[in-house]
């Protein structure tokens, strides 16, 4: 049996933490000392761990508990929704990011050589510094359309490029998957 603050020292939570999730139900220990001091059983431990882990994934604790204990929604679709949302995010801080540099492009006092900013310029000086021609990178972006277009397409809007100059690429990507195919 562990007692209260040695689950929460196990886990990193406040007591309070742990009191609240039997409040909702989440973590509701089974058995009571003599003085009634909640006493979690390795059972509990093991739900904590489970709670644990899904809340390092940013899932809410309703969703939580309804992953604990309906099989409503599986757990694969509430990762896969969870997945979706944070993509939504990323998306929403690459564009936050690009504008900031765009408005800092603007202040001729501002280098951008401590920053951890990607752009266009960047990522294709990397790629010619390894030896990359305007052909191996055609190629490179080939091999990615296929594999992965969605990774694709968010790997060049995390560049800051352009819609347009994207859609180019994918298109051009598409064409030379084509022609490779077809010879």
């Amino acid at each position: 049996m562990h007692t209260i603050g040695q689950v929460s020292k196990r886990f990193g939570l406040s007591r309070s933490t742990l009191l609240y999730y039997d409040s909702i139900g989440l973590l509701v220990p089974q058995l009571r000392s003599s003085s009634n001091y909640r006493l979690y059983s390795d059972k509990d431990i093991q739900r904590m761990e489970f709670i644990s882990l899904y809340r390092k994934t940013g899932l809410p604790l309703d969703v939580i508990a309804k992953i604990l204990t309906s099989q409503k929604e599986t757990f694969a679709a509430v990762l896969e929704k969870q997945l979706n949302q944070l993509n939504q995010e990323i998306s929403q801080l690459r564009n936050q990011q690009q504008l900031i540099v765009k408005l800092l492009e603007n202040n001729q006092k501002f280098k951008f050589k401590n920053t951890r900013v990607m752009n266009k310029e960047r990522w294709v000086g990397l790629l010619r510094a390894t030896g990359l021609d305007e052909a191996l990178m055609q190629k490179w972006h080939v091999e990615f359309e296929k594999m992965s277009p969605d990774l694709h397409q968010d790997f060049l809007e995390s560049l800051g490029i352009s819609v347009d100059e994207i859609a180019l690429i994918r298109k051009n990507s598409l064409k030379n998957s084509w022609l490779e195919n077809n010879e």
